[in-house]
């Protein structure tokens, strides 16, 4: 026996031959595989942490949320894809966009329901999704763009709000009418206050009477540009 066994107390002394009993029978080696069923991958913890929507407010205190959190970042927030397989339940599952989605126009240029590619009469359509994360039921609006087909399906139980970007095309063009307006107003007006005075103020002649040609003209000018401005507050209330 060596001098490190010899060393050993009888307790220790008994392990150490049992290990290697045991390690030495046909089959042991199997009893040295390690137990893998409480082992977590990234995604595993990313599913565990995982929220639709993060707050200002919401704290990432351990190194799991921080994991959860800087995949949250990465996605693209602006246009969802939807699963329609259970609509007649009114049941749509919802989650957000990944990068090599929003690359080949997932969602946006394409119809954003799963498995389906039509970019034809694609509609923007805003849902209340309504989803429960850990014990918490919770709320938001988000958009989804939609074939024809697809968006009958998402609106088979209840109608949808459909967004339509024409809003702020419009809002521009009735800015531009109003301007528009506002400019041809004052070139009317001014070209009546540039005509020359009426027929008897001209038979006038220059003598000792142009001074009081002169006052009946400043008049006028003055009268004809109080109502020009009283004109133009009208139009601006």
């Amino acid at each position: 026996m060596s001098a490190r066994l010899r060393n050993l107390n009888p307790y220790e002394l008994h392990k150490y031959l049992v290990n290697v009993y045991c390690l030495n029978t046909k089959g042991s080696t199997g009893r040295l595989i390690r137990d893998t069923s409480k082992d977590r991958t990234d995604l595993d913890v990313i599913r565990e942490n995982h929220k639709f929507l993060w707050e200002e407010d919401d704290v990432a205190d351990t190194w799991e949320k921080q994991l959860a959190k800087k995949y949250y970042d990465k996605l693209f927030k602006e246009y969802c894809i939807c699963d329609l397989t259970r609509y007649k339940e009114n049941k749509v599952a919802l989650r957000w966009r990944i990068e090599k989605e929003v690359v080949l126009g997932k969602g946006q240029f394409h119809c954003g329901s799963k498995g389906c590619n039509s970019d034809q009469g694609l509609k923007s359509w805003e849902v209340n999704f309504a989803y429960r994360e850990g014990d918490e039921k919770k709320n938001a609006l988000v958009k989804v763009r939609l074939c024809p087909e697809c968006s009958e399906k998402i609106n088979y139980r209840s109608k949808k709000r459909e967004i339509k970007r024409l809003k702020k095309s419009h809002k521009k063009k009735k800015r531009g009418k109003e301007s528009v307006e506002e400019e041809d107003v004052p070139q009317i007006e001014t070209e009546d206050i540039s005509e020359e005075p009426s027929t008897s103020v001209q038979a006038v002649t220059d003598d000792g009477n142009s001074l009081w040609k002169k006052g009946v003209q400043e008049t006028e000018e003055k009268s004809r540009e109080e109502e020009f401005e009283d004109y133009l507050e009208e139009l601006l209330l």
